[in-house]
């Protein structure tokens, strides 16, 4: 049954449930991969910067990104859901809670994503093949399903252990799940390749575990892609599909809408100037010199605009019942407004708040409160080094609770 349109929407700053949680306003700090986790470690300098977005007023933040396997992990220094993990996560999201906020961990397998010259294993995509850098990729078997499956199943009990109150299954940007449900690289002729349903099958029996792992304790949303933005990727349609089969399975408390491939076409999730020479620059001497030649049809230009997502994710809205968080180039009050109006649940916001990580806060009390973020897209090159504003200074580490305005997430 289709959603009821609405004139007027719900308080940006009140309480709202999502799943068994009340979070204290509509507005999430969508995950950024932080680039301080060395060694896979949670660092301090990781807990000050989802410290500082709770205090700054986001009613939750979302750590990024937590692999559940260890071929699946972006490279050595992502985190992997473990009993290792356990006390740092767990010292994380008690600082979190102490600002007064919620915290969701993001989980997933990298799949054509990973680095496997960094993680000492094969990266594993749905068919085999090759990626646009160059990389061979190995294709997963039906065992590698199953025993993936129970990876997720496990990272989900881990994180809910650790003290998240809410779990993200990463469905997007080419990730493993996400990689299934593309046409282009899912080129299987078993029960995991070929229709809608069997391409969906794989995150369907994933999200599954994960809620039957956890339960009613956690909150639990899928990130999916809308469109993957490359020829013969997932497109809107199918992607509708996709999400209504995730309805009829009853296990999701929202779905976050996303777009974009990390592996063939990162700006479509970014939008505005892409950082060519930024990110060139952290390249070593020979992949750098050929990323001269071959980084713009990689990192691709397109216009930005505000809530740039919101043509896409309209259809949604009008096909499910699920609750729907925006996610996209949002950075002002009224858009937020604007979104909850026509019955979005919630809204993400990234870039903004690594700008000002108190934008929430500041727009609470002040309604003509405007983001100082110009999408220069110059804090993308930057997940190499800590995640951060490249134009505003760096916040010491002993001043985790800093929220001044304009202080970057040395993270």
């Amino acid at each position: 049954m289709p959603r009821t349109s609405r004139t007027t929407g719900p308080k940006v700053f009140g309480p709202a449930r999502l799943g068994p949680l009340t979070l204290k306003n509509r507005i999430i700090k969508a995950a950024t991969f932080e680039g301080v986790m060395p060694k896979g470690h949670v660092s301090d300098e990781l807990i000050a910067f989802h410290r500082r977005v709770a205090a700054g007023g986001a009613a939750m933040t979302t750590v990024a990104y937590l692999a559940v396997s260890p071929e699946g992990r972006t490279d050595r220094h992502c985190l992997l859901l473990n009993d290792e993990s356990l006390p740092g996560l767990r010292r994380l999201t008690d600082a979190v809670h102490a600002e007064g906020a919620a915290v969701a961990a993001q989980i997933g397998h990298a799949g054509p994503v990973a680095n496997a010259r960094s993680n000492r294993a094969p990266s594993l995509s749905p068919s085999g093949g090759i990626t646009p850098m160059g990389s061979r990729l190995r294709a997963v078997s039906v065992a590698d399903i199953e025993r993936i499956t129970e990876d997720y199943r496990r990272g989900a009990v881990a994180a809910s252990e650790a003290g998240f109150d809410s779990i993200e299954v990463h469905v997007g940007h080419n990730y493993l799940l996400s990689a299934f449900l593309s046409p282009k690289l899912n080129r299987r002729d078993d029960a995991f390749g070929g229709s809608v349903e069997n391409r969906a099958r794989f995150a369907r029996q994933v999200l599954r575990a994960v809620r039957e792992a956890v339960g009613d304790k956690v909150a639990l949303t899928a990130k999916l892609n809308m469109a993957d933005g490359v020829p013969g990727g997932l497109w809107l349609e199918e992607s509708l599909q996709v999400a209504e089969l995730f309805e009829s399975d009853a296990v999701l408390d929202a779905i976050e809408l996303t777009g974009g491939s990390s592996l063939a076409n990162p700006m479509y999730l970014f939008r505005g100037e892409a950082p060519l020479r930024e990110f060139g620059a952290t390249l070593p001497g020979p992949v750098r010199f050929g990323f001269k030649f071959i980084g713009g049809r990689f990192l691709k230009s397109y216009p930005f605009e505000e809530a740039f997502f919101l043509p896409y994710a309209r259809q949604f809205l009008d096909r499910l019942n699920t609750p729907l968080i925006l996610l996209g180039g949002i950075t002002q009050l009224e858009t937020i407004e604007a979104a909850l109006a026509e019955g979005f649940a919630f809204v993400a916001m990234a870039r903004a708040l690594l700008r000002e990580p108190d934008l929430v806060a500041r727009m609470e009390s002040d309604a003509g409160t405007t983001s100082l973020c110009i999408h220069c897209n110059k804090c993308m090159p930057t997940i190499y080094s800590g995640t951060r504003c490249v134009l505003v200074e760096d916040v010491p580490l002993n001043d985790p609770g800093s929220t001044s305005s304009g202080a970057a997430l040395r993270s």
